[in-house]
């Protein structure tokens, strides 16, 4: 069901879980500001997660309420695992959903790095 991008933060999400260790993932970097793992249910040849280790539920909570230091490391977390991916060349996609109308389905910012293929258009015409 995807969730509303106001509100309390849920400490009970799966990827708050995955942060505590209560749920195994394939964790492929981490460092003080981020954990990235593959996704359970890819939808490309290379699909991986990027979260933040804070407590943020979307872009706007976490620009509104995240540190300088968060933001930088958390958007340096990103690129990092893109190179580490080798997806540079020919390239990739993130995407972050953000609410209801994006379909977000778990309440805690997460990027997914899609790569491995071409992707094809963005949004249907």
């Amino acid at each position: 069901m995807p969730v509303a991008a106001t509100g309390d933060y849920d400490d009970g999400n799966i990827f708050a879980r995955i942060l505590r260790g209560e749920i195994p993932s394939q964790r492929i970097y981490e460092d003080a500001f981020a954990v990235a793992f593959h996704d359970i249910n890819p939808q490309a040849p290379v699909h991986v997660l990027v979260i933040p280790r804070g407590p943020y539920i979307s872009w706007a909570d976490f620009s509104a309420r995240a540190t300088d230091a968060e933001i930088a490391g958390f958007v340096r977390a990103v690129g990092q695992v893109a190179r580490d991916l080798g997806l540079e060349e020919p390239g990739y996609r993130l995407l972050a959903n953000a609410g209801v109308h994006a379909h977000q389905e778990v309440p805690h910012l997460h990027v997914h790095i899609f790569g491995g293929r071409q992707m094809g258009a963005m949004l249907p015409r």
